[in-house]
């Protein structure tokens, strides 16, 4: 092991290195040798996204030993730091008799292993008094099934650690021996470890930033002929928002290109580092909190071995008041980014979630994506040829990619086009669900791009074929089946056997089924199927929702003084109003059970209510913070619910933000909660993050396809109906709706909502 010092002192770095996880700022595409992809194989921790303390550490001590924690974890330290704005504080005092442990996480993201590659283990260092290398602590490491190395002394290997001076620390991995009865990977690496080490009975201060796990040979500082610094960036620009200032700058080309540093000067003072953004994103979201601000910005690139390029130009900006019309612009613009700038590289298509596992694309919020492209263009976000440009490529990768009876899996491998099963062994064949979600993209864009450019008109061509080769017939699996079925497989047939039952996300499914116009289904299937009333469907809607009113379809209960028509319980998440409703439009019709527009609105209604009455007590819920829908969690991926069993405390913002035509008032009050109370966690360069939890002090760090198009689409159907009347002008959804006995609602608009 070696202490490499750095050349910096003083009260904060200037030398900043890679980011792993920041509120503000996420990756979008792979860049480099060390870019977004790889970026996550190294890092185990650079910055919290909390500034009070770190949700993904913990720590304990055994009296008369002591470690300072904040609510168990480990405090954050503002004020040093190696990679800005932040680090982690350890303070500990080790007292013959007694011990005290403290460990840091690595952060749990959705659909990516642990993979970390290297051979050296890299800690910064910081102490303002210095600490002798006997009392430097121990560290253990420990993998994802939890086997273990023996402690690693970090005493009398190259002297004390010097006072208010930023050291690496370099422990080859060789060095730790297995512990635990199994072997320790490393590759698998969950936790570092830090513990008592020589019983001094002294306070001891360490900061504690980016830790990481390289190679010694990439990761080692080379002389200025062997590597050179990275290009500076160029083409910097800033634009003020209401809370906020986007920054934004052209890639700069270096393989070994790390990350970027952004500095910032308010109202003409000292530049100061802000922050950090990974290679292969060139914007980075400064929240600066309230209007009337003005503040200027210059950016670094960094290399692996933090060689740092010259500071680029400056670019200035101010923040200031804006109306609600301009924050629903601004709330679109920024979830649109996640389909425009966050698009698989070779696909086009809309990956899982940012950062995960960039393989991945999702086929559902791939169709989602599709119809916020629309929107982006409507609005100026990007141009029209731009678009097609952009559909294009995502129907090249459609056209090529295995559909099973016409319809495709529900993930697809965005590099080699190939199915994903990232649900299982027995999900390998069609997805007739995630397939409708598709569809119902494209045929809102057939609607739009239909001019008469040979371009537009290849489009409108391609998405007709794509859509009469979905063989909706066959996914009912006999004729005399009375419903829908989720899934075939080639190789297990119909062993999933999952019936489509309503009330849920799956309207669109049968909507669709029935309009085909070369493998339709009956439209009865409609009340059998969806609407079914059978012992089998009632069974279906009781056991995911642990309710037996509305298990016949029909509810009519009143939950909050809020009657409703259709769903089971309180009405379950409220994606179940999103995803079938951004191209199909409820408003004014009814079916034999209800006036979709008007029973959506009363789910968002008690949704808001349940949230009000908050009969958990957990931290924030209220008027202006609510949305309870499935979504990242702390757990993995939930879906949250307004009922006891379903609400863990867990608040999506796409819930209320993608209910804006049911309930305007409360989702811009929930906007301006988020955005302007929650910005300096929440908001980041692809609008709000999936998910938060006040009540523990955690902040999702990925962003969801499913969540952000829904956001751009809903807002847009609130303010011009552009989905709404693009997928609804389709010649095949009228008679689609006579088959099935939709009828005008003459009383829809009677009860106007107040909220």
């Amino acid at each position: 092991m070696k202490l490499s010092p750095s050349v910096q002192t003083g009260e904060c770095a200037a030398r900043l290195a890679c980011q792993f996880f920041r509120l503000l700022v996420l990756i979008v595409l792979p860049c480099g040798a060390f870019g977004a992809t790889d970026y996550y194989n190294h890092v185990v921790f650079d910055n919290s996204i909390t500034s009070d303390y770190y949700y993904y550490s913990s720590g304990r001590s055994v009296f008369p030993s002591s470690v300072q924690l904040l609510s168990g974890a480990l405090p954050v330290e503002k004020k040093n730091f190696f990679t800005p704005p932040n680090a982690l504080r350890l303070q500990w005092r080790s007292v013959v008799g007694g011990s005290w442990e403290a460990e840091v996480r690595v952060v749990s993201i959705r659909n990516r292993e642990a993979d970390f590659r290297g051979d050296t283990l890299y800690i910064w260092c910081y102490s303002p008094d210095g600490i002798p290398a006997a009392d430097l602590p121990f560290i253990q490491l420990e993998d994802k099934e939890h086997d273990f190395t023996a402690p690693v002394k970090l005493d009398g290997i190259a002297g004390d650690l010097p006072a208010k001076r930023w050291v690496q620390v370099r422990l080859p991995l060789a060095e730790f021996m297995t512990a635990s009865i199994h072997p320790f990977q490393a590759r698998e690496l969950h936790s570092v470890h830090f513990g008592q080490s020589a019983a001094d009975d002294t306070p001891r201060t360490l900061i504690i930033d980016e830790i990481k796990i390289d190679d010694k040979s990439a990761a080692t500082p080379v002389a200025p002929e062997v590597r050179s610094t990275p290009p500076t960036p160029q083409s910097v620009r800033a634009k003020g928002y209401d809370r906020h200032i986007d920054i934004s700058w052209d890639a700069v080309a270096d393989n070994d290109l790390q990350n970027y540093e952004i500095y910032r000067s308010l109202e003409g003072h000292k530049l100061q580092p802000i922050g950090i953004q990974t290679a292969g994103l060139n914007r980075y979201t400064d929240f600066l909190g309230r209007p009337g601000v003005k503040a200027a910005y210059r950016v670094r690139a960094v290399d692996r071995v933090y060689r740092r390029s010259a500071l680029s130009g400056a670019a200035s900006a101010s923040t200031r008041e804006l109306s609600d019309d301009e924050l629903l612009t601004m709330l679109q613009e920024a979830c649109f980014r996640y389909y425009w700038e966050g698009g698989h590289l070779v696909a086009g298509a809309t990956r899982e979630n940012i950062p995960g596992d960039d393989r991945i694309v999702a086929t559902g919020a791939s169709g989602f994506g599709v119809m916020a492209l629309i929107v982006g263009v409507d609005r100026g976000f990007i141009t029209r040829e731009q678009g097609i440009e952009r559909l294009t490529q995502i129907l090249d990768f459609l056209e090529k990619v295995p559909r099973y009876h016409g319809a495709w899996p529900h993930f697809l491998n965005g590099y080699t086009a190939q199915s994903m099963l990232v649900f299982g062994l027995f999900d390998n064949g069609g997805d007739l669900v995630e397939t409708s979600f598709l569809m119902e993209g494209l045929l809102a864009a057939r609607q739009y791009f239909k001019g008469e450019s040979e371009a537009e008109q290849n489009v409108y061509r391609r998405i007709t074929q794509l859509w009469e080769t979905v063989e909706w017939d066959w996914y009912r699996r006999s004729p005399e089946s009375n419903a829908l079925l989720w899934h075939w497989s080639p190789q297990w047939s119909w062993y999933i056997d999952h019936r489509l039952t309503g009330f849920n996300e799956t309207m669109i499914t049968y909507l669709l089924a029935i309009a085909s116009p070369t493998h339709g289904v009956p439209a009865e299937l409609y009340y059998t199927g969806w609407a079914g009333q059978s012992a089998s469907a009632a069974a279906y809607r009781s056991g995911w929702s642990g309710s037996s009113e509305g298990n016949l379809y029909q509810n009519g209960h009143s939950y909050y003084g809020i009657k409703l028509d259709v769903g089971v319980g309180t009405g379950g998440p409220l994606f179940f109003t999103h995803y079938s409703f951004m191209g199909f439009d409820p408003r004014g019709i009814r079916d034999r059970y209800a006036d979709y527009f008007e029973n959506n609105r009363n789910m968002a209604l008690i949704n808001l209510a349940y949230c009000e009455a908050n009969p958990s007590h957990f931290q924030g819920y209220g008027p202006d913070d609510w949305g309870l829908t499935a979504s990242d969690d702390q757990l993995g991926y939930l879906a949250h619910s307004p009922d006891r069993a379903n609400d863990d405390g867990t608040i999506t913002p796409t819930g209320a933000l993608s209910s804006f035509p049911y309930t305007p008032q409360a989702s811009m009050a929930a906007l301006k909660f988020f955005y302007r109370e929650l910005g300096d966690r929440l908001w980041g360069v692809y609008g709000p993050h999936d998910a938060f939890n006040l009540t523990r002090n955690w902040f999702s760090p990925v962003y969801m396809g499913l969540d952000q198009a829904p956001i751009v689409v809903m807002v847009e159907n609130y303010r011009t109906g552009l989905v709404w009347k693009l997928f609804m002008s389709n010649p095949e959804i009228q008679p689609m709706l006579d088959k099935i006995g939709f009828q005008r609602d003459n009383a829809a608009g009677a009860v106007v909502t107040t909220r």
